[in-house]
């Protein structure tokens, strides 16, 4: 029996870093969250960092809250090379890709939120979700965390994934065991036809691909922060600190 043929890598992004941070107040006074730093550095570099290292070489980032300063801080950046894709008004997840899709091109993407942090298994998670990725069965891979051992995370979780890494929304009132690690590879076009101009969540495509039995996940086997907070930031940096070792139920 061989072995399937791996499909390409994507090697462009969306790193959506356009959120104004309202929870993180007093800290995004003064700057756009993905510019809080997170064991010394932003966690926008943080992601762009892992996105070079995954073979990525090109990276959209849009950008709204106090966005002339994510623009200013990407200026020196060599790699991934970078492409701004600023928004006058707020377009959320959804909008913010769309708007960006004559940047992206036709093939599949992975789309980063910069407000988050996570620390890699054995394998990086960009390349694990490379190696899952199989667009002839899926419109959308994501990367997902078990919610016993998201640190900070303290929500009802937002899918469930059966044997074959299918995934169904939870319902209201359920609680499911992973959330959405804010990394995915996705397809595109699914942001372009039938989608509303303006601002809407990629939540919109998630559910289209569930409904047509396309969306996927995989579970993150490293550590992943919710950095939603100031306390939160705490907690993480606190973890860091001591090498990141956390007692988790499984």
């Amino acid at each position: 029996m061989t072995a399937p043929v791996p499909f390409p890598a994507p090697t462009t992004a969306m790193v959506l870093a356009a959120g104004q941070g309202l929870r993180m107040r007093p800290l995004t006074n003064d700057r756009p969250k993905p510019l809080i730093p997170v064991a010394g550095k932003p966690m926008l570099d943080h992601a762009l960092d892992r996105l070079a290292e995954s073979g990525v070489g090109t990276a959209v980032v849009n950008s709204h809250y106090l966005g002339a300063m994510i623009g200013e801080h990407l200026k020196g950046r060599a790699a991934p090379a970078i492409v701004l894709s600023p928004e006058d008004t707020l377009l959320e997840t959804g909008g913010g890709v769309k708007k960006a899709l004559p940047l992206l091109g036709t093939a599949p993407v992975y789309t980063v939120n910069a407000d988050i942090f996570w620390l890699d298994g054995p394998v990086p998670a960009l390349r694990r979700l490379a190696a899952h990725w199989n667009p002839a069965e899926m419109d959308a891979l994501l990367l997902l965390m078990a919610t016993t051992r998201a640190v900070g995370y303290d929500g009802a979780g937002d899918y469930h994934m059966d044997p074959l890494g299918r995934l169904t929304r939870r319902r209201e009132g359920e609680i499911a065991p992973f959330v959405y690690a804010g990394l995915q590879i996705v397809k595109p076009e699914l942001f372009a036809a039938g989608t509303p101009d303006g601002a809407f969540s990629t939540n919109l495509i998630w559910d289209r691909a569930q409904e047509a039995g396309r969306l996927y996940g995989l579970a993150h086997d490293g550590l992943w922060f919710h950095v939603g907070t100031p306390q939160g930031l705490k907690e993480a940096e606190d973890l860091l600190a001591i090498g990141g070792m956390r007692t988790v139920a499984h």
